[in-house]
């Protein structure tokens, strides 16, 4: 009987270990999708920075995306002389925006700004309104909301090495390959995978132990694979749906 109650129990522990998980990554994968950054038009970063809706800025020329693991990738402006032409914000929703001052329909230089830090008129343009509004002082870090993300993906790549190298062992596939494939995988998408094909969390799996302990299982160079693959293929197919849905659904600063 004592088994039997410690089975139970063991068994509700790993379920709240799965649901935690789950969750954590539903925690980061919304973040990152709700503070990546989305291009918009001259007249709305003005607009916006009229409104003093602006709680965070930066000037760049270059977006790079860092999609390493813990999984959450986030997009970088980078700047490599003068301010511009990229102008990017953060509204106090969270959300980040973007703008190519060279794409301006028409901007009045008054002189209130030093002409020559910026990259064109429409860069002076936006300086000017920053200026104007008394927002010059809220340059810095964008991505504030985003330390939450990071934190969510620390926990899920300790939560998940540790269950990996320490808990019981895989059935449909080794440690290795389990391993790779979940820290390989963009987006954390082996994470689920493993969540629910592997024991512990998968009842199925542990069916298989218990019928055929000595079946063959996938090995870490199948797994190490696998999860460059499913990089190259996702990122192929985001791109595609960028195209097709729009920045909107599908942002890609870099694309």
């Amino acid at each position: 009987m004592s088994q039997g109650v410690s089975g139970v129990a063991s068994g509700r522990w790993w379920g709240a270990l799965r649901i935690t998980l789950v969750l954590l990554w539903l925690l980061g994968a919304a973040t990152t999708w709700w503070t990546a950054p989305r291009q918009q038009d001259h007249d709305r970063a003005g607009a916006d920075v009229a409104a003093g809706r602006v709680v965070a800025y930066q000037w760049g020329d270059r977006w790079e995306m860092d999609r390493s693991p813990p999984w959450f990738g986030s997009a970088t402006l980078w700047a490599s002389g003068r301010h511009g032409p990229l102008f990017a914000w953060r509204t106090s929703d969270g959300r980040v925006h973007w703008t190519d001052t060279d794409r301006f329909g028409q901007v009045t230089t008054t002189g209130a700004v030093e002409q020559d830090s910026y990259s064109g008129p429409g860069a002076v343009g936006i300086a000017q309104e920053l200026r104007a509004a008394g927002l010059e002082h809220r340059a810095g870090d964008l991505h504030g909301p985003v330390s939450a993300v990071g934190g969510a993906g620390v926990l899920l790549a300790v939560g998940a090495l540790v269950v990996v190298v320490a808990g019981p062992a895989p059935v449909r596939g080794t440690r290795w390959y389990w391993f790779w494939l979940i820290f390989l995988s963009p987006y954390g998408l082996g994470l689920l995978l493993w969540t629910a094909r592997e024991r512990p969390w998968s009842r199925s799996a542990a069916a298989v132990a218990v019928r055929n302990p000595t079946a063959p299982r996938d090995r870490g160079v199948l797994g190490f694979g696998l999860g460059i693959l499913a990089s190259v293929l996702l990122g192929a197919v985001l791109l595609i749906l960028h195209e097709a849905l729009g920045d909107w659904w599908v942002p890609r600063p870099d694309a």
